[in-house]
């Protein structure tokens, strides 16, 4: 492999060679100028022609337009016009002042530039094709010598071949060198081009990384910081990683302590640590360390802390718990349904032949909760109907908001214990009508439970603000405990015995899908009476005119 087949343009190595022979030409036509000028003008070597002299300046001249007006070339081709040109220049120019034994000086080794410059930066043909020409130049320079005086032929033949042969050997190391050279740069500038890769790599996984990392020195400074550790620790500051110490923070102080401990067993360390990020605001963190090894001696070791959010590592168990429950009900579910409706519908056939006031109350009582569990069959079943990829339609909120609000006061036998504010006219929504309905029975329901009997101790609000509308269902209750508000839209959560927790749940999953949004909150009443309640907000995509047909579906942010 030759340096011509290894070597691009964009190599720094060879393109510093290059202006480094080039600088080599330029100085040896300055000295060689200089000097031959200096014998002629002081008369030291009478020999000595202007010709001569102007020989030099020409290479001077051509020496410095290949500097400054050229480019380096790595040619496939062995002779290239641009080496050949620079190298036919030198060999012309010091062969002839060679020859012509100018001021009586020996100018052979003047043809190791030539030689070297075809073997370092051409291939090894042209290499091995300048070293035969130098030493076809310096045989000529024998026979000429020779016979002029015939007594030392041999010597002078000797002595050419063997510097022929010396430039020869020069020219075959030179290259093989050059070729090694610019082989490591090239396995040198791959293995950078890998590890900076690789860089990239770990800092964008890093970046998205859940889980908290930190990076602390000896001096208990932080070198590195993630965003999710950022956020866990409720580092908002604009200060950099460099310029804060992680025992800077009174509320860090477990961290430091398990860095602490690190460093001096020199081992991995894991616990569990309450962080004080705010007065009465805490933060429960699994916490887990390792060490570095340091780069050279005169490097630390570093320990990386990985931080994990205990609430969120509860949640996602509590999830899957969940999960695993939900699709266990729902097999149970759909094979109890059967069995349900058969007793229903035999308890129905019962009743009629039924007298006697005892036996007529405990046949109510069947069929009561016959209703009842048939109800929580039919909740769990909907859990898998809301999982299906809804198709979003434009909906007019106001009709379905009466609609259904109508229906189920009828059903409820609500009275005026439900006040329904009149929605604005002509207000279309992303939902399904079908969705949008079963949300709001659901939240109806909710209210219901825990309303009061008063007149409009249940009020139902639609607003519509730029493109979003908002369905408010308020109640009376009272407020709902911190705890009970966390899990409000799990599934299978409830407050109370007689529900089976999934209403809020199916809530979530159907706005979800339409790619709406709800919340809870404890409100005024939207009717204006100053009295403060529970109130569930739904957000959902809306337009001032009903446009029939699908809707384009996109996601509204909590």
């Amino acid at each position: 492999m030759t340096p011509a087949a290894v070597w691009d343009t964009d190599s720094f190595t060879s393109y510093r060679l290059w202006r480094g022979f080039m600088a080599a030409r330029v100085g040896i036509g300055l000295v060689l100028l200089v000097l031959l000028a200096s014998l002629m003008m002081l008369g030291l070597a009478p020999a000595v022609d202007r010709w001569q002299v102007g020989l030099c300046g020409a290479y001077l001249a051509a020496a410095l337009t290949a500097r400054f007006f050229t480019r380096p070339a790595m040619p496939g081709d062995a002779f290239d016009p641009q080496w050949v040109s620079t190298i036919g220049i030198d060999l012309v120019a010091f062969s002839t002042l060679h020859f012509l034994q100018a001021a009586g000086l020996n100018y052979s080794p003047l043809f190791a530039l030539p030689v070297l410059t075809a073997s370092v930066l051409g291939s090894g043909l042209l290499a091995l094709g300048t070293a035969a020409a130098v030493t076809l130049l310096l045989l000529i320079e024998a026979w000429l010598q020779a016979l002029q005086v015939p007594q030392d032929y041999a010597a002078r033949f000797v002595q050419a071949g063997l510097t022929g042969g010396g430039y020869f050997a020069v020219a075959l190391l030179a290259n093989q060198l050059a070729a090694r050279l610019a082989r490591e740069e090239q396995a040198a500038r791959r293995s950078l081009s890998a590890a900076r890769t690789q860089a990239y790599v770990n800092e964008l996984v890093i970046e998205t990384l859940s889980e908290g990392v930190l990076v602390v020195g000896s001096d208990y400074s932080i070198h590195a910081a993630n965003p999710a550790a950022r956020k866990l620790l409720a580092w908002h500051a604009r200060e950099t990683p460099a310029s804060l110490a992680l025992a800077s923070r009174p509320g860090w102080q477990p961290l430091v302590e398990l860095a602490h401990r690190t460093f001096i067993d020199q081992a991995p360390q894991g616990t569990e640590a309450a962080l004080e990020l705010a007065p009465e605001e805490h933060l429960h963190v699994r916490v887990r360390t390792r060490l570095t090894p340091p780069h050279d001696l005169q490097s630390d070791a570093l320990c990386v802390m990985f931080l994990e959010d205990l609430r969120e590592t509860e949640a996602r168990t509590r999830t899957e718990k969940l999960a695993a429950m939900g699709r266990m009900s729902a097999a149970v579910a759909h094979e109890i349904r059967n069995p349900l409706a058969a007793i229903a519908q035999a308890n129905a056939l019962l009743s009629e032949e039924l007298t006697e006031p005892t036996q007529v109350q405990l046949s109510a009582l069947v069929r009561k909760n016959t209703q009842r569990l048939a109800q929580i069959v039919e909740e769990i079943l909907n859990l898998a109907r809301v999982q299906q990829q809804a198709s979003p339609t434009w909906v007019d909120v106001g009709q379905e908001v009466l609609g259904a609000c109508g229906d189920w006061s009828q059903h409820q036998q609500a009275g005026e214990r439900l006040l329904v504010l009149p929605p604005p006219d002509n207000v279309s929504v992303v939902f399904e009508s079908e969705h949008l309905r079963r949300v709001l029975i659901n939240l109806l329901d909710n209210a219901w439970r825990y309303a009061t009997t008063a007149p409009a101790a249940i009020v139902v609000a639609t607003e519509r603000e730029d493109d979003l509308a908002w369905l408010r269902v308020w109640s009376d209750g009272r407020a709902l405990d911190q705890g009970v508000q966390r899990h409000l839209f799990e599934p299978f959560f409830s407050s109370e015995s007689r529900s089976s927790g999934l209403g809020l749940y199916i809530c979530r999953e159907l706005c979800q899908r339409h790619g709406a949004s709800i919340a809870y909150r404890r409100a005024p009443a939207p009717d204006g009476s100053g009295r403060d309640g529970n109130e569930f907000t739904v957000r959902v995509r809306s337009r001032a005119q009903p446009v029939p047909g699908p809707a384009p579906f996109d996601t509204i942010g909590a």
